[in-house]
């Protein structure tokens, strides 16, 4: 049974007339005729008893009717639900983050979306850095990703969130900590703990820059996978790390200090990434929840 089916089975079911049901539905007796008896034949059971005096449903008639009430509402809650999630007031967004250097943009955004469609969940996968969120990304398993590239690929748009300095995090006890700023020239010898690169990653490409500027090839001692355990690390005196200023404000750094370059090393913009030409309604409200929640690099 249809929608259709099921709508004209009803209105026949509450007039019991042809002629007076067909009015309702808004086409002539002789097709709403045929859309039963086609009905009927589906079902291989009679639904009505049809004389020429009146039309009574039959048992198995009556056991259809709520079901296709049932059937109906469904079809119309689908319709509304449709709508809902065209215009944004529900769905699902999945949003990729590197960590918790950018806790406060992830909850200025997710607050700023419940804000204006509580009605769509914004599910959150954490420990996306910049080359595997950008990953997911293209591949559709995410829809948005909050992270910090040097370069973003064709097909990917984004706008700016924050922007950040890169800092050299040091244990305490470092010959260096004393100094207010450091310069290439002072880190050529220091063993390294570094997060991994790929296709845009900052923190590589900034690396690579510092080697050039100081005259040294990085020594890398050890790969992590975040930058928590990347500080850690540093403050346990495995190596010193290249790291962001939102690294620094937002994760415990107890026996870590963070001293600035100079020359620097440009500044470091947060963006949120998506995939262009992907018209998900949840994702453009978070777009537009971005624009007026958050600080547009300020």
């Amino acid at each position: 049974m249809d929608i259709q089916q099921a709508q004209a089975f009803i209105t026949l079911a509450e007039e019991l007339h042809f002629g007076r049901a067909a009015a309702r539905l808004h086409m002539a007796q002789p097709p709403l005729s045929r859309l039963i008896r086609g009905l009927e034949a589906d079902l291989g059971v009679p639904l009505f008893e049809r004389s020429t005096r009146n039309v009574r449903l039959t048992p198995q008639g009556e056991a259809l009717v709520e079901p296709a009430r049932e059937l109906v509402m469904l079809s119309q809650r689908m319709t509304e639900i449709a709508r809902r999630a065209d215009a944004g007031e529900i769905g699902r967004l999945r949003l990729g983050f590197s960590g918790a250097s950018v806790n406060h943009l992830i909850a200025e955004l997710a607050r700023g979306v419940r804000r204006e469609r509580p009605g769509l969940s914004v599910e959150l996968h954490s420990a996306q850095l910049s080359h595997a969120g950008l990953g997911r990304l293209l591949d559709g398993s995410l829809d948005a990703v909050i992270g910090r590239w040097d370069f973003l690929p064709a097909g990917i748009d984004s706008r700016i969130l924050a922007r950040e300095r890169l800092l050299v995090a040091l244990p305490e006890s470092h010959r260096l900590a004393r100094r207010a700023k450091l310069v290439a020239a002072d880190l050529a010898d220091e063993p390294w703990v570094v997060l991994p690169g790929g296709s845009g990653a900052t923190l590589s490409n900034r690396l690579h820059v510092l080697g050039q500027q100081g005259r040294f090839v990085p020594r890398i001692v050890q790969t992590v996978a975040d930058s928590a355990t990347e500080l850690l690390l540093v403050d346990a005196g495995v190596g010193i790390a290249l790291t962001f200023s939102g690294v620094r404000d937002n994760l415990p750094t107890n026996g870590v200090v963070f001293r600035e370059l100079e020359p620097d090393l440009g500044v470091v913009e947060v963006r949120l990434a998506w995939r262009s030409g992907n018209d998900s309604p949840a994702l453009r409200v978070a777009i537009e929840a971005s624009r007026r929640m958050l600080p547009d690099g300020r």
